[in-house]
Order: C-alpha cells, then structure tokens, then sequence
C-alpha cells in the first residue's frame, strides 16, 4: 500500500504535482458549494474546526492502514510546516470565512485570484524558484480566465457595503496567509523526506491547535458577559453532509495541494489550485444556472494557460 503513502498512480508521473493541484481544485469547488450552504447553518470558525476534526480522523486511519511511520525529519523543516499550518489554515481559513461573510463569494474570490502571482513571485524571491516567459504567461492566462469566470457568476449577496472595507482587510489577510502558508510548506516539503499525507497531518492538527485556543476564548468572552448564544442543532444529514465534504474538500484537498507543491514548483502549483471557479461552471450548470459565452471564453482562456504549464 505504499501509494497511499505518496500519491494515486496516476499513470502521468512527469505531471504528479500539476495532476494533483487540478485535483484538488475539483474538489474544493465541489465542497465550496455545499459550505455554503452548511454555513448558513454553523458559524465560521465552528465550521472550520470541525471540518479540520474530520479530516485528521481520515488521515490517522489512512496513516495506520498505510502502516507509515514519521520519518526523520530536520526540526526547521517541522517547524515551518507548524507554521504554515497556523497561518494557513488557522489565520487565513477563518479570514476567509469571514470575507465570505462581507464582500460575498464573487468579490472574495476575485481577491483571493492575488494568492497565485503572490506565491509564485515570493518563490522567487526566496526559493530562487525561476519560471520560462512561457510559464508566466500562463500563469497569467489562468488567472485572467479564472477571474472572468468568477466576476460571471451572480453576485455575492450575503454582505452588506457598510463592512465592504472589513471585507477587503479579510481577504487580503487571506490571500496573503495563504501565499506564506504556500512557500513554507514548499519549503519545507522539497527539503525533507517527509510525504504529503504527514505534513497534511502536521498542518491540520497545528491549525487545529489554534482554532481550539480562539473558540475557548470566545466561548469565555461569551460567558464573561453573560451573553446567551444559540448553539445550531446538528442533525444525522447535516453530520453526514459535514463529514462526506470534510473528506473531499479537507482531507483529500489538503493532501493534493501538499503533494502538488512537492512535485510542482509552488508558482504552477498554486496558479492550478486557483483554478476551482472553472469546475464550479458544470456544477452550476448541473443546478440549472445560464452560463454565459463571456464564461466560456473566459474557461478557453485559462485552459490555455494551464496548457502553457504542462507544456513548459
């Protein structure tokens, strides 16, 4: 069972880390329309605690029937997945949600295409990480393309304008998290032995650790001045419909990114992870939303760049 510890055989090895970010970003769009929905539900960072919860079942269970130990590994490179795992995930996860909760999906994911050309130019600069004039450019393509389909869909309304500047800090905090969280785990990633599936693991449960801290501290707050708060009722289907996107969304996705930014300088890999809002198309599709030829092209479009990248 040694794939299991590295990646799904794929049959394209010279494309692992491309294969993987795509991957990831299917099932990201796939958990992104339901988390919407379930967090109409549950709060922001209740919700982000306990999809992180699930997910570190799954990945315990893989990592026990995989019978993969821990390697040895250099306690800098440790430390830097603890980190990218509280920035990334801790930090910039709840900054997300609650850009969600301001600015609405459109206006977030139009910040959130920044993290892509961000990552690829902090690569740069400290990884020393140099890309063809081929790759920006397709670089570039996607996220024109991915930024068309996203501006395309219908408005966020779940915002309102008087938090539309709160919302821009929220994003930004988001984007930039994101692209650090990125580098390090980059970093540390190409410098150890260590596999995907056990810096998934280390980035989540540190994520976790801190989530836990924030909702301890708010539930004190809460109490210290007496305020009531409701607490939502978690029925069998909402467990189900948590734990089933949980697994694809956290636990798979979170995995693929890490082995995409294994095998995949972080540029390409992050530019492919982005691109989420091209499989929201069929799904919207599939819901019976009208797909307008401006989302098409702008889908040719960032097909084009991401062929730019397998290509060079």
């Amino acid at each position: 069972m040694s794939y299991i510890a590295n990646f799904p055989n794929f049959g394209v090895t010279n494309f692992k880390g491309e294969l993987a970010a795509l991957s990831a970003a299917f099932l990201w769009a796939i958990a992104s329309v339901v988390w919407s929905k379930v967090g109409q539900r549950i709060g922001p960072l209740e919700l982000n605690f306990l999809k992180g919860a699930i997910a570190i079942v799954f990945l315990v269970i893989t990592l026990l029937l995989s019978e993969q130990t821990l390697p040895a590994i250099d306690p800098l490179a440790f430390w830097l997945l603890l980190l990218s795992g509280a920035i990334g995930i801790a930090i910039a996860d709840t900054a997300l949600f609650a850009a969600l909760n301001s600015l609405g999906a459109r206006r977030t994911l139009l910040l959130k295409i920044l993290t892509s050309p961000l990552v690829a130019l902090i690569a740069l600069v400290f990884l020393q990480e140099t890309l063809s004039v081929a790759a920006w450019c397709g670089i570039f393509l996607t996220l024109i393309g991915v930024a068309w389909v996203v501006s395309e869909r219908v408005p966020g309304t779940n915002g309102k304008e008087a938090f539309f500047w709160q919302g821009i800090l929220w994003a930004m905090v988001s984007t930039f998290g994101d692209a650090i969280a990125v580098i390090l785990s980059r970093l540390a990633l190409t410098q150890t032995t260590i596999s995907p599936l056990w810096s998934t693991l280390i980035r989540l449960t540190t994520g976790q650790f801190f989530l836990l801290i924030l909702l301890l501290i708010i539930n004190l707050k809460l109490q210290k001045n007496t305020i009531q708060k409701s607490q939502p009722l978690l029925t069998i289907k909402l467990w189900v419909i948590i734990t089933f996107t949980s697994f694809i969304g956290t636990y798979l996705g979170i995995w693929l990114q890490q082995i995409s930014l294994k095998f995949a300088p972080a540029g390409i890999a992050q530019t492919l992870n982005a691109t989420s809002p091209l499989f929201v198309l069929p799904i919207a599709i599939w819901l019976g939303e009208k797909i307008s030829f401006r989302a098409i092209v702008g889908v040719l479009l960032a097909l084009v760049g991401i062929a730019l990248l397998f290509r060079f």
